[in-house]
């Protein structure tokens, strides 16, 4: 599966059909969500049941990371049903958020089916700024509030009325309890980082317009479930955590804001020694910990988006080249003998294969072409040989 190409989602659905349900209940997927980093905002690795040929990019993670929750979220409350329906029911949900529309551009290049138009949408909803030339050099940041949009998708699952309404709650209190977090412990370089990123993460609210007081306190008791008040807290735990020290004004914060969502002083201290292991483990894999400039940060971008699409495609010209000598082989074996018609057909999709070659081979060694082939594939993957469809689903 290739999130970076047409067809991923559907490649997705395959591979959950066939699996086993990795999860018990919303709070085993809530565990794996955290260990992996999407809880956290941060992006890092993807659900172990799902397979992958390649190393993923940051982004490419966090669009398995969202759309496996909101499979297994929707399964959760709904049973799992046609695959279609749940599809359905996701775009639905964005177009009931007012985030759903397509341009008729993105429709053209998409095609028409849901499925297609989702990946679009999903896309959208991964990146908080910065042109598609941007995106492939790595010069964009990934939204770090993801995890809002699961867990408003659980309310529109369960009761589709209000869903904008709870969506600005939801990233209400998550804003001000970072930011009062913040207040609660000495400033430092990085956390201003944290508060500007979920900041421009922000989806339903305007920052600018926002209250920062304590009243959103009032709030915690009544109007959230379990699930939201866990996330609330992991939030509070991620902005205090660098120093791996409680001074009385920070733990005050903490315990108090435990107390306000019903939760015990272990079960805070559990959830704060969670998260400083998690960051202390991964501090040099988080780019908003790292001191590198600008220049150097969109240098290694560059760098790895490039090595990265590179890797796949020599993997894939080598896989290409080996169909290529099985193929040679049945020539070679049609000149004293005839072939089965399974040899037949396979010589002729062989055959297709291979002059399809020609012109993604060109574009491959154009300059630049490490950049425009993902492009390529993206606008006429039909056009492409087999090798180079991640997303294909192989008839049985």
């Amino acid at each position: 599966m290739n999130p970076s190409t047409s067809g991923w989602i559907n490649k997705f659905g395959h591979l959950v059909s066939d699996n086993v349900a990795p999860y018990d209940d919303f709070f085993g997927l809530y565990k794996d969500l955290k260990i992996n980093g999407f809880i956290y905002g941060v992006h890092l690795n993807i659900p172990t049941f799902l397979e992958v040929e390649h190393s993923l990019s940051e982004d490419e993670i966090a669009k398995i990371n969202l759309l496996t929750a909101l499979y297994f979220t929707y399964t959760f409350e709904k049973g799992k049903t046609d695959f279609t329906k749940f599809v359905d029911t996701v775009f639905a949900f964005y177009q009931s958020l007012n985030i759903g529309s397509i341009s008729f551009l993105q429709k053209i290049l998409s095609g028409s089916k849901t499925e297609d138009q989702l990946e679009k949408l999903i896309d959208s909803r991964i990146y908080l700024s910065g042109n598609t030339f941007n995106r492939a050099f790595g010069n964009s940041l990934t939204n770090s509030l993801l995890y809002v949009d699961v867990l408003i998708f659980m309310n529109y699952v369960k009761d589709k009325k209000s869903v904008v309404q709870h969506a600005q709650l939801l990233e209400y209190v998550t804003i001000n309890i970072a930011y009062n977090a913040l207040n609660a412990k000495e400033g430092h370089e990085n956390d201003e980082k944290l508060i500007q990123l979920l900041g421009s993460s922000l989806s339903f609210l305007d920052l600018d317009t926002a209250k920062f007081d304590g009243s959103y306190r009032d709030l915690l008791k009544t109007d959230f479930n379990d699930y939201e008040k866990r996330y609330f807290m992991d939030m509070a735990c991620l902005t205090i955590w660098e120093d791996k020290s409680l001074d009385y004004t920070e733990s005050d914060y903490i315990f108090g804001l435990g107390t306000d969502l019903g939760m015990t002083q272990k079960e805070v201290k559990k959830e704060l020694g969670f998260v400083m292991d998690f960051f202390e483990k991964n501090r040099e894999k988080i780019a908003y910990l790292n001191d590198k400039n600008l220049a150097v940060q969109f240098y290694e971008g560059m760098s790895k988006n490039v090595s990265k699409l590179i890797l796949r495609n020599s993997k894939r010209l080598k896989k290409e080249l080996v169909e290529s000598r099985e193929l040679v082989a049945l020539l070679s074996k049609s000149t004293v003998k005839d072939l089965s018609a399974e040899e037949k057909k396979k010589v002729q999709n062989q055959l297709l294969d291979i002059f399809k070659s020609i012109p993604s081979l060109a574009i491959f060694m154009l300059p630049g072409g490490a950049v425009l082939l993902p492009i390529f594939i993206k606008l006429i993957p039909k056009l492409l040989p087999s090798a180079f469809d991640d997303n294909r689903i192989e008839e049985k």
